[in-house]
């Protein structure tokens, strides 16, 4: 992609849908990080760890680093509990018991890293969800929805249903807080297309 303004260390749809809304072109690095949280470690240390080692994975593999790299991960956290992606349907049912009725965290970590820094910025949303009864859950599992999704669930399809409320950033619960990574770009000197514009002032 010759007009790529960065390179993207996810192959996450929902993370490329989301870098297009800000009109920002695009290259997808393949990358393969242990995902094994530390002994200890917080969720927001966690997801800060795992952003920036994608990034870093991503530039390592390039033979050539002449764009910003960007990495980002996203955590469903309950009673201190990272959720990861459901093993199956009983493992989902699980998840979405425990998250109904009750507020949870998501919590987002983008990090850009190029040839001489590297710099990350955190999210950190908060989601309500109303009761879910066992039919609701089951139905949601059939949908086919839930099964790469942290936490077993992903806010921009049918599981919007579920969230009572939300108080936070959309974006960071889908996967790539907007606003963070758009500050993130400010800082390494990337141009956001919306803003870049020819006319003569």
């Amino acid at each position: 992609m010759n007009n790529a303004l960065i390179y993207l260390a996810s192959q996450s749809p929902r993370r490329r849908a989301l870098l297009w809304q800000l009109g920002m072109a695009h290259e997808v690095i393949l990358i393969d990080v242990d995902e094994t949280p530390h002994s200890g470690e917080s969720p927001e240390l966690y997801v800060t760890r795992m952003a920036l080692e994608k990034a870093r994975a991503g530039r390592e593999s390039l033979s050539v680093v002449d764009r910003p790299v960007l990495g980002a991960d996203t955590a469903v956290v309950i009673d201190g509990e990272i959720l990861g992606k459901p093993r199956d349907e009983k493992d989902a049912r699980r998840m979405l018991r425990r998250l109904a009725g009750r507020t949870h965290l998501v919590i987002s970590a983008v990090a850009l890293v190029n040839a001489t820094a590297e710099e990350s910025r955190l999210s950190v949303s908060h989601v309500t969800f109303r009761d879910i009864s066992d039919e609701e859950a089951h139905a949601y599992w059939q949908s086919g929805e839930p099964v790469d999704k942290a936490g077993g669930y992903g806010i921009q399809g049918c599981a919007a249903m579920f969230i009572e409320r939300l108080e936070g950033s959309y974006s960071g619960v889908m996967g790539l807080p907007l606003f963070e990574t758009a500050a993130l770009l400010r800082d390494f000197v990337v141009q956001l297309p919306i803003f870049n514009t020819n006319e003569a002032e």
